[in-house]
């Protein structure tokens, strides 16, 4: 990773967090465990995308992983031998919870860059991203019902948003595993890249959005992301008050300038 690399917490290096000017790069670091989310973890997720959706510094955030999957969901062993009961499990869903909503409903674009596995609860964490750049090796599968468990992480919502509610039902209750080809096809992922081009790929797509119209890519990422909660006339009354916004903004202004004039605005 470029820039800074600078852990939430100094005992805890689970998920790094590097600036790089606008742009937060997230990185989860167990790869040993395929980057499963337990409960520490789970709070040091909570906390970075806290961090991170209340800067205005920051104008885009890539989530990658290291490794050779991206997320295999809850850590199942550390569940199992923690001595951990449902309770527990509950609380740590609510406070990975928090750091999905924290981006889901940020006015901040994310890219996900996805490599290998992406299971359970990994699904949800890979769609907390406005967009996903995908290895063609990557393989996504739910797993929750092959361990007796429910869908978490914003997985009942994110996953049939994504990719419908039939398709969504199938691989939950088939526990089927979908090829990235499948992902792009189902609109599960937004691009389809060699393994050896998705790093920089997803880091193109993230630097791309600070070189542009910054915050109405955002704005036009919470009104899409909000909309899917509101009914229809809360939507329309959210766009016209934003657009009306961005309109008295420089940003907005220039490139007005500029196009009115026949000039390109970049």
């Amino acid at each position: 990773m470029s820039g800074d690399t600078t852990d939430m917490h100094s005992d805890d290096s689970s998920i790094l967090l590097a600036r790089e000017g606008a742009l937060a790069r997230v990185r989860f670091n167990r790869p040993a465990s395929l980057n499963a989310m337990g409960f520490a973890m789970g709070r040091l997720w909570r906390d970075i995308a806290r961090e991170i959706t209340s800067d205005d510094t920051v104008g885009a955030v890539l989530i990658e992983a290291s490794g050779p999957a991206f997320c295999a969901g809850g850590d199942v062993r550390e569940m199992a031998t923690s001595g951990a009961d449902g309770g527990a499990v509950t609380e740590t869903a609510h406070v990975i919870h928090d750091g999905i909503r924290a981006f889901v409903e940020s006015s901040t674009p994310v890219v996900a860059a996805v490599q290998g596995a992406v299971a359970g609860g990994g699904l949800g964490l890979m769609l907390a991203a406005d967009y996903i750049v995908a290895s063609e090796s990557a393989r996504f599968v739910s797993k929750y019902a092959e361990i007796g468990l429910t869908p978490d992480l914003g997985v009942s919502t994110l996953l049939p948003a994504a990719i419908g509610q039939r398709r969504a039902l199938r691989m939950l209750l088939q526990d089927v595993t979908i090829d990235a080809a499948t992902a792009l096809d189902w609109g599960l992922v937004t691009e389809v890249v060699p393994a050896a081009e998705v790093a920089e790929r997803a880091l193109a797509v993230g630097r791309s959005w600070l070189t542009g119209a910054t915050g109405a890519y955002g704005q036009a990422k919470r009104l899409i992301r909000a909309g899917a909660e509101r009914d229809f006339a809360a939507n329309l009354a959210d766009e016209a008050a934003t657009i009306g916004a961005r309109f008295d903004t420089p940003e907005a202004a220039a490139r007005i300038r500029a196009f009115a004039s026949g000039k390109d605005a970049r």
